[in-house]
């Protein structure tokens, strides 16, 4: 459940930015040292090696902890817990840092982290063990479990909500709102409280099983029929047949005694301290766990589902919670993909079992490699992810440098059925709809082929993927040689690629050029508008610019260049503290909703205004100038007003 990914990215990035880099200053003097050149020189060579160091992976655990130990110093990171197990059992269990900033307390294989949505997978396991005992069905209908859950499908009849929807993010659901997340009631709610508190996410935007989209309210709602089947709460559930035959000692789904004494403090990338989250739904993201719970837990899944030969889940169940069936794209052969709570996660030519995890301060990580029995879990008490991801690496490239690396070879040749693909794309299966319009925009993606293999790439950046085709609808990764991208027919759209977790539909050239032209032309009469305010502003303080309807016909699209920057500082100014400033009416988020009506209108008196005095006696470049702004404003705002972006209230 990582909140940083449910922040609306602010997409309008037209500040200027200066980059400045310093000169060196060279040696005046003509007559220089020898022996200073010499040092210089080895130094140099010295920060070489130590470089080449850093780049090597390393040859064990003590060189290990010791670079885990120099990122987290670099990365201004407090602490870390680790776990890390191979076929002979545990490698090392342990932490590193400081579990406290204030108080300077350390970090130790006992700290306890909060795990995020890698609670899930204890979701998905409850689930397969009742399936096990033939009380429940992964085909069964939610609505004939718990009728009393609300939820809406306009396909109910024909294409209804199961319980491997919930489990696998296909029920077609929005992520749950920002409301739910602001929701931190330390009483704590109930599970059903939880659910009842704000419905209105769970609408089925797609018919059922079509596509895939993350959403943290499939999973509770799961957790709420292991309620009804059971008579017992989810969390005592959990803890009788998980938590203690595995000898998780101290995991909670609450803020125990042990989390009060022994937990982390939460940490922003600034180093801010973070409230404890009492989490709405606890069932998606809620654990307190050590590296020493967590060590237990990863050790179920190299065991294959067994704790102390007592076995808790079938192997079968533990393989039907890694790989995803309900999809479309699961349907006709796509490998990758998001299973039981458990997805597909790339290493070089490795594919690791994962779900990792996220809080607001707070990042986690659990992967394994089933065929290689071992695996690693990782939690930090900082939001820093770009540290996380360096550990990340450097664990899985430790844990895998004995590995043979797969080598994909194909003799596969790219045919004219092949090459009907090539085109652009945008996605179709947004986490939240209210990021759809940034889809539309900065989600493009381009597809061609070049040297008999199919490349996928973001029309506005970002690293080419390369695919070898297998067939006309099942393309295999170059690295790691599995079935990352099909094609696939979407029932409302048609045909559609499927690429890992992203639903692409292609689109016009026509479309993607005029789109991104007026993006340009919009950003552009936004700055200038500010610039030329100044110049307009002068010249009528000096009395060259007559007032009346020369004025207005300026001022409107200033205004409205005016209303969107708010709109972007007030955003910026809520994703330092979504939960109470976005999640519930605040200063900051009603100012959003203002800024946003503000924007509509003022774009409306704009061009209203323009096509009124179009016949005044003004300078004709100035007159243009301000009309094409406004009507470019307004265009804006029809494409916002589609999306829902007008009015916009972020805790409703």
């Amino acid at each position: 459940m990582n909140i940083r990914q449910y922040h609306i990215v602010i997409w309008l990035a037209f500040s200027l930015l200066l980059f400045c880099t310093p000169s060196l200053s060279q040696n005046e003097s003509a007559d220089i040292d020898q022996t200073n050149d010499n040092s210089e020189t080895a130094a140099l060579e010295e920060n070489q090696t130590a470089a080449e160091e850093t780049e090597k992976t390393p040859e064990n655990i003590d060189q290990l902890k010791r670079r885990i130990a120099d990122i987290i110093k670099k990365r201004n990171v407090p602490a870390v817990g680790i776990a890390m197990i191979d076929a002979t059992g545990p490698v090392w269990i342990g932490a590193l840092g400081l579990a406290n900033l204030e108080n300077q307390t350390k970090a130790n294989e006992n700290s306890l982290f909060r795990i995020g949505s890698t609670s899930k997978m204890f979701v998905s396991l409850s689930i397969l063990k009742l399936v096990e005992q033939g009380k429940l069905s992964l085909e069964d209908r939610i609505i004939d479990l718990i009728p009393e859950i609300k939820f809406e499908n306009q396909w109910r009849d024909s294409d209804p909500v199961r319980v491997v929807h919930l489990l696998e993010h296909t029920t077609g659901w929005d992520d749950i709102h920002l409301a739910e997340y602001a929701h931190n009631d330390p009483t704590p709610a109930t599970l059903r409280q939880g659910l009842d508190y704000h419905p209105d996410s769970r609408v089925s935007r797609w018919i059922p099983g079509s596509r895939m989209s993350y959403c943290n309210s499939g999973p509770p709602v799961a957790a709420f029929i292991v309620e009804k089947i059971t008579g017992k709460s989810f969390e005592d559930y959990v803890q009788e047949n998980f938590f203690d035959p595995m000898g998780m000692q101290t995991a909670s789904y609450f803020l125990s005694e042990d989390v009060v004494k022994h937990g982390v403090t939460l940490y922003d990338p600034a180093n801010k301290p973070q409230d404890y989250w009492h989490i709405i739904m606890r069932p998606s993201g809620s654990i307190n766990a050590s590296a020493v719970d967590m060590s237990k837990f990863l050790q179920f899944y190299i065991n294959r589902g067994a704790v102390n030969n007592n076995q808790l889940v079938s192997q079968q169940s533990l393989e039907r919670m890694e790989i995803a069936k309900s999809t479309n794209a699961a349907k006709v052969g796509q490998q990758y993909g998001y299973g039981l709570s458990n997805y597909s996660s790339p290493h070089k030519s490795w594919v690791y079992r994962e779900h990792n995890g996220g809080v607001n301060g707070g990042l986690t990580e659990l992967a394994y490699l089933p065929s290689e029995n071992l695996g690693h879990v990782i939690m930090t008490n900082s939001g820093n992810s770009a540290a996380f991801g360096e550990i990340s690496d450097l664990i899985r490239d430790y844990e895998t440098r004995l590995l043979e690396e797969k080598q994909i070879e194909s003799n596969s040749e790219i045919n004219e059925q092949h090459k009907e693909l090539e085109g652009l794309y945008f996605p179709i299966n947004p986490r939240q709809n209210l990021t759809a319009f940034l889809d539309r925009i900065t989600g493009i993606q381009k597809v061609e082929f070049s040297e008999n293999r199919m490349v996928r790439q973001g029309l506005l950046g970002g690293s080419p993927i390369r695919y070898i085709p297998l067939s006309n609808n099942l393309y295999q990764s170059e690295k790691t040689g599995l079935v990352s991208l099909s094609v696939a027919n979407d029932p409302l759209v048609g045909q559609v690629i499927h690429a890992n977790n992203l639903v692409l539909q292609p689109t016009s050239a026509l479309i993607v050029f005029v789109q991104l032209a007026i993006l340009s032309i919009w950003i552009i009469s936004i700055i200038s508008s500010l610039i030329y305010l100044f110049v307009w502003a002068i010249r009528k303080l000096d009395g060259k610019v007559p007032g009346g309807a020369t004025i207005r016909i300026r001022l409107w699209p200033l205004l409205s260049a005016i209303s969107i920057i708010f709109f972007i500082v007030f955003f910026i100014q809520g994703s330092s503290d979504p939960f109470e400033s976005l999640g519930v009416p605040s200063f900051v988020s009603v100012g959003i909703m203002l800024s946003t009506l503000f924007f509509a209108l003022f774009a409306l008196l704009g061009v209203y205004t323009a096509v009124k005095e179009r016949n005044t006696a003004m300078n004709r470049v100035n007159y243009w100038y301000s009309s094409i702004s406004s009507i470019t404003h307004l265009i804006v705002v029809l494409y916002f007003w589609s999306f829902g972006i007008i009015g916009l209230m972020t805790w409703g």
